[in-house]
């Protein structure tokens, strides 16, 4: 990878809130640092679902250049979301809510929403299509790789992949960030 190796400081308080808080599922630096480069691109809201420690959401507001630019992002386990907090607390453009998801509906649209790559029916194009503006982009991670069509991960098809993949209100594209992880990308026409 052809990055510098020190991380944000935003980055690197998540990574020690998490540590602390003994919880070690959180977004790649190679995610991440395909978010900070797209969250440097976007204005508006933008939006986590599934905040966990905050380590995602870090990257999103280290790419931020706008100072009118608002991150939300939601976390049910309220623990998970005190912790994820403490990075934001003084930083009046990020919000943490310990919440469902779905709290965010009406914080929306969003210019850029990173999920993670959970239940179908949770981030299926369906359950997300209407929360993004038109030229927005829908970051979905934590993906294996896979070369052939239809996309097939443990011997079944993937069908959250094949959904976003093809559906006609994205222009999508799966990114491997990693030799081991790839990402997709949609973009909302």
């Amino acid at each position: 990878m052809s990055a510098p190796p020190e991380l944000p400081d935003v980055v690197s308080r998540a990574f020690a809130v998490s540590r602390r808080s003994g919880y070690v599922s959180f977004c790649r630096n190679e995610t991440g640092r395909l978010l900070a480069a797209l969250a440097a691109t976007r204005t508006g809201t933008m939006a986590e679902f599934g905040t966990g420690c905050g380590v995602g959401t870090a990257w999103l507001r280290s790419g931020v250049r706008d100072s009118e630019t608002r991150i939300v992002t939601a976390e049910l386990d309220a623990r998970l979301a005190g912790a994820a907090a403490e990075i934001f607390v003084d930083d009046p453009q990020v919000e943490v809510l310990s919440a469902d998801w779905s709290t965010l509906l009406d914080k929306g649209p969003f210019s850029l929403l990173f999920l993670d790559s959970g239940e179908p029916t949770e981030v299926g194009v369906d359950a997300v299509a209407d929360l993004v503006e038109d030229g927005g982009i829908v970051v979905l991670d934590d993906f294996t790789p896979c070369e052939m069509w239809p996309p097939v991960t443990g011997g079944r098809v993937d069908v959250l992949r094949e959904q976003w993949l093809t559906d006609d209100r994205f222009t999508a594209v799966e990114v491997m960030v990693a030799s081991d992880a790839a990402t997709l990308l949609a973009t909302k026409r």
